[in-house]
């Protein structure tokens, strides 16, 4: 009770203030402009009369009058839709939060409703926080299509039997599958109302057969951290144009994961915030086949710190790498087949250090690894693929290596992986003790002295390293 006189009175207060502004700024404008108009036109100041005063006191009442109503229906208004929107929202949360799927579902459209209605970006970045949260809540996908809202279970423990009830949302996998629907089709160009603006937070969220075609993401942060991805997903053409995306850790099961002609970063991010942003993918791994087919990248940083992929195929096949820095450092790219055909990779800092390649086949082929250094182009400094493992059928035929310098050192080649037809344009690369050399072919095997002399060591082959 206390509280509620508090906030009435402050709001009184408020309304008080914005009177009391009002005033003055009527007061002030109607002197200003009295003022001009005496410099502009020469007026002469003569003693009014009673009548002149009278008009002059009536015109400013007038005046002030209506600004003061003018504020009071303003705030009127803006209270009235203050409590509209409250009374909107809570209807349509208690609707997500009810036990019937039909009304859960009813609850997802109209809180999207709710959204659309109100642009103010507070407001309807509120009701997609719900949507999102709704889809970050303990979720087991086996249970998804349960039509039990219970379950009841008897355990022994320590000798008595004890009786234990899990409760379910039931059937909440088509809830969650018209939330995901219902947001992507607001991410679309498409779309009557977008909220392409708005901040995604999907982190830890467990998301089915997620179709994300043609979405545009322009909000300051996209968040897919560990989120569960289960099923054919696909962000094939969409946009990520905001200054932070992330797949931190994401997983993607039970299905392929499509990015073909996706694009991600933006090179719109001040200085002093490209340290913290970027597109990562760090972590993420990927059971079935993966495509960045054609897919572009820019911005401060491009990682795949860690990744995993095991699936038939993994293709960055005609991707561009553009931003500062491209890492797939300690990255696991396993599989049937890995394909970088055809990828040009531009960064001035690349790096797959450590990365193990232990697909059936990999092919590098016809695929630019840096950029040499021209005019307001500062070009690729280092290209780092040191203590990187080839296993298995590897070929850069007709790939170009770039830049000041290319590190090979201590890697592993073992396997059949073919060199030639590379070109070696940099400044320097390096093959420097390897801890293997098995089934490794350069243009110049049979004749040393043809080796370029920017390839080291000297003399050629290298030597296994001691450790």
């Amino acid at each position: 009770m206390r509280w509620g006189r508090l906030g009435d009175r402050l709001h009184r207060a408020a309304l008080l203030l914005a009177v009391l502004v009002a005033v003055v700024c009527g007061l002030g404008i109607a002197a200003l402009t009295w003022w001009l108009l005496w410099l502009a036109f020469g007026a002469k100041a003569e003693t009014p009369n009673q009548l002149d005063l009278t008009k002059i006191a009536l015109s400013v009442a007038a005046g002030v009058g209506a600004t003061v109503a003018l504020v009071v229906a303003y705030r009127r208004q803006r209270d009235l839709e203050r409590g509209r929107f409250a009374d909107l929202f809570g209807a349509a949360s208690r609707q997500l939060g009810d036990a019937d799927v039909a009304v859960r579902i009813a609850g997802v459209y109209a809180m999207a409703g709710v959204a659309d209605e109100f642009r103010a970006r507070g407001r309807r970045q509120q009701c997609v926080d719900v949507l999102c949260g709704y889809l970050r809540l303990p979720y087991d996908p086996v249970a998804g299509a349960n039509h039990l809202v219970s379950q009841a279970e008897t355990v022994d423990e320590s000798g008595l039997k004890v009786e234990r009830v899990y409760q379910f949302r039931q059937n909440d996998r088509e809830v969650r599958r018209t939330i995901v629907q219902v947001i992507a089709d607001h991410l679309k160009r498409s779309a009557d109302i977008s909220w392409s603006d708005c901040e995604l937070t999907f982190n830890n969220a467990v998301i089915e057969r997620a179709d994300f075609r043609y979405a545009i993401f322009t909000g300051r942060h996209t968040s897919f951290a560990r989120a569960v991805f289960i099923g054919r997903t696909t962000f094939e053409h969409a946009i990520f144009a905001g200054p932070h995306v992330t797949f931190r850790d994401a997983r993607f099961e039970d299905g392929p994961a499509l990015f073909d002609h996706a694009r991600f970063g933006s090179t719109r991010v001040e200085k002093v915030e490209r340290a913290g942003y970027g597109t990562t993918f760090d972590g993420a791994t990927f059971d079935g086949s993966v495509s960045f087919e054609n897919a572009t990248f820019v911005g401060p940083r491009t990682t795949f710190i860690g990744i995993s992929s095991a699936g038939a195929r993994t293709s960055f096949q005609d991707t561009k790498f553009h931003a500062d820095l491209t890492s797939f450092e300690r990255a696991t790219l396993d599989g049937q087949h890995l394909a970088f055909t055809g990828a040009e990779i531009s960064s001035p800092r690349i790096t797959f250090a450590g990365a193990h390649f232990e697909a059936g086949t990999v092919a590098f082929d016809d695929t630019r690894i840096g950029t040499p250094a021209r005019m307001r182009n500062r070009g690729t400094r280092e290209t780092d693929f040191s203590r990187a493992e080839f296993h298995g059928t590897t070929t850069f035929a007709g790939t170009t290596f770039a830049g000041r310098s290319v590190d090979f050192s201590e890697g592993d080649f073992f396997g059949d992986i073919s060199f030639v037809d590379a070109r070696f344009t940099a400044g320097e690369v390096s093959f420097e003790r390897p801890t293997a050399w098995v089934g490794t072919h350069f243009d110049w095997d049979d004749i040393p002295t043809r080796k370029p002399a920017n390839v080291k060591p000297n003399p050629w082959p290298p030597e296994l390293s001691d450790e």
